[in-house]
């Protein structure tokens, strides 16, 4: 099979190598389509594994059933399978208490092997797994692939009560900050404020239900939101971004008794500059939001199967496997919003 190895930072190769080993309750997918994601431009661009290569990255899986174990009788060959990147053991204290994401046994497939391949093995421990749906045939799997990236913003957005009436403000306005405006539009958010640092993003946010935007290098964001809310802050800022920079700016921009949002992460080794007394005064809380529960990841590709939110308006580019590292310098560029890569293109 096809398969994007990564050697080490910045180092992508394509290399033809063998399929996969899945054993007797496993499967073997056929990944047809599989998103890019910031997380993945990560990775891959810096020295994420301490020299441990190579390696295949690659988590916002769709695909084809290609085989299956001999003794795996929960899916068969042919179904259309959106597969959940992490599978948590539902035993331990935190999955009992209904926090799956921070469950202490949590396996995901691209500490093995990532889709970014023309197949990835599914173990029986994904299989028996709680978070694998089959896609119904009238859903491309271009839509599909976007419920991995929905989960996340589902899951916040549901931990933190978004509801009507509320002014939102997102700072960052990439696929996932796009994705939070629209699904607080559809939590009744009566105002969704934008802040990003570039143009061509704050224009396509309003197609998602942004009602006001705001250039961070332009203005004081700051006072522009204080000005399109009273001069009270929003009810909730949620910072999607990893610039420490814009996560200081996010404190002054919660009204009190608000809640921030750190949804972003940070390069490692960077600290945030906070002004505590600022957040104790006020009475903000503050939440810092990471994955989402198996509850949540079942609403979440729920919501996008359903057609509530069109998947495809956020995809900007799809492109061949072998074009992998022009995909992350298109991300990287900011002149795309969501790109999705298919291994069996030409």
């Amino acid at each position: 099979m096809k398969a994007a190895l990564m050697y080490g930072a910045n180092d992508i190769r394509i290399e033809d190598i063998e399929k996969p080993e899945y054993d007797a309750e496993g499967l073997l997918l056929k990944v047809e389509v599989i998103g890019l994601c910031g997380s993945d431009i990560r990775n891959l661009t810096t020295d994420s594994r301490k020299g441990d290569y190579p390696h295949i990255y690659g988590h916002e899986v769709v695909g084809t059933v290609a085989e299956v174990g001999e003794k795996c009788t929960k899916f068969a060959v042919g179904d259309r399978l959106y597969v959940y990147p992490a599978v948590p053991c539902l035993e331990c204290e935190y999955c009992r208490a209904g926090n799956s994401h921070s469950c202490k046994n949590l396996k995901a497939y691209d500490r093995i092997q990532g889709g970014f391949a023309q197949y990835m093995a599914v173990p029986s421990w994904g299989v028996k797994g709680p978070n694998i749906y089959k896609i119904p045939d009238d859903v491309p799997f271009e839509t599909a692939v976007m419920a991995e990236p929905l989960s996340s913003v589902y899951a916040c957005l549901d931990n933190v009560n978004v509801q009507i009436g509320q002014t939102i403000v997102i700072v960052g306005a990439g696929p996932i900050g796009c994705l939070q405006a629209e699904l607080a539009k559809i939590r009744g958010a009566n105002k969704v404020i934008m802040v990003e640092i570039n143009d061509q993003r704050l224009t396509e946010s309003k197609e998602f239900g942004v009602d006001h935007t705001i250039n961070s290098l332009k203005v004081d964001a700051v006072e522009e939101v204080k000005k399109l809310t009273n001069g009270q802050g929003a009810h909730v800022v949620i910072s999607a971004n990893p610039s420490t920079k814009a996560q200081t700016q996010a404190v002054y921009m919660v009204r009190p008794n608000g809640t921030l949002v750190f949804f972003g992460g940070v390069p490692k080794g960077e600290l945030t500059p906070i002004d505590t007394n600022f957040l104790h005064y006020n009475s903000i809380w503050v939440y810092g939001h990471y994955g989402s529960n198996t509850i949540q990841v079942k609403e979440a590709f729920e919501t996008i199967i359903s057609g509530r939110i069109d998947a495809t308006r956020y995809i900007s580019e799809i492109m061949p496997l072998d074009n992998l590292y022009d995909a992350i310098q298109l991300m990287k560029s900011g002149k795309a919003n969501k790109v999705l890569i298919k291994p069996w293109m030409n």
